[in-house]
């Protein structure tokens, strides 16, 4: 009887304040799809971490007037290098081709670059991606040795770009956040005051507080999990429409989302709705409105 008599009184208490309650459901629904976004992201950024500096390479650019006794004996020395899992020698004509393969949609600028204007190379893979200032300090001063790049100097600021726009996303879904715990708070008590009469009957009878707060911290809580929901469907047609549609051929650097990711949001998302409008309700319940 308890039980439903709480159900009852939820289901009339977001019936009653209907459009505080839609105001309150949208700001959670949004908020929760930023937080879900930056957690995607934040996935997402690791796992091409993972994947992009496994495939790092460092490529060890010639002089022009290299003689074949130096680049044999950095050969050799690359080679036997522990640090060095692969080595591969690109001549002028083999990056050449590869030039010509890059940038075959641009022919006048492929007509501009001579055969022999591309210097050869040494495209080194590290065992340790992070030991790349260790091959610059020990082959840097080699003869023959024009240049040392790694691509990961490329791929740090790519990902520092990635890594900005998380945090702005976490930034944003704070601010949505905090607006939703107001809206929250504000709802509870126009419910609480609108039932002020029942609530002042109800602890003459003798009823718990618990009995008192439950209807209004259920609302909140059912609120907050249908925003999860709404927020929830809004990644899943992100992923259908953006992540594998319109953007996949944009998005080329990123590496695939998967939906295994997608669908460990919702409980994160509905755990944070619930729990959070919940202790809300019940901040507000107890040290505002004392009932």
């Amino acid at each position: 009887m308890r039980a439903k008599y709480v159900l009852s009184e939820v289901m009339v208490g977001l019936w009653r304040n209907v459009t505080m309650t839609i105001a309150m459901i949208i700001t959670m629904a949004v908020s929760l799809t930023m937080l879900g976004a930056s957690g995607l992201m934040y996935m997402q950024v690791n796992s091409m971490k993972d994947f992009y500096y496994d495939q790092i390479e460092v490529s060890i650019f010639l002089k022009g007037d290299v003689t074949e006794e130096q680049r044999s004996t950095l050969d050799a020395a690359l080679k036997a290098d522990p640090l060095v899992a692969e080595v591969i020698y690109e001549s002028k004509e083999a990056a050449y081709e590869k030039f010509k393969a890059m940038y075959q949609d641009a022919p006048d600028f492929v007509n501009a670059v001579k055969p022999d204007t591309l210097p050869e190379s040494f495209r080194v893979r590290l065992n340790d991606p992070e030991q790349y200032r260790q091959i610059v300090d020990k082959y840097q001063a080699n003869e023959g040795i024009d240049e040392i790049v790694d691509q990961r100097r490329l791929l740090d600021k790519i990902f520092g770009i990635l890594n900005s726009v998380q945090n702005m996303a976490l930034i944003a879904a704070s601010i949505m956040a905090i607006a939703a715990l107001l809206l929250v708070g504000n709802t509870i008590q126009v419910a609480a005051y609108s039932k002020r009469r029942e609530v002042a009957v109800m602890k003459l009878v003798g009823a718990s507080n618990w009995f008192i707060q439950a209807p209004f911290v259920l609302e909140a809580v059912v609120a907050g999990l249908i925003g999860s929901i709404i927020g929830f469907g809004g990644l899943v047609l992100a992923k259908l429409f953006l992540l594998d549609g319109s953007l996949r051929e944009l998005t080329d650097l990123l590496t695939p989302i998967e939906w295994n990711s997608v669908l460990l949001m919702f409980p994160l998302m509905a755990g944070v709705g619930g729990l959070v409008s919940a202790a809300t309700a019940w901040v507000t319940l107890r040290f505002y409105l004392r009932v």
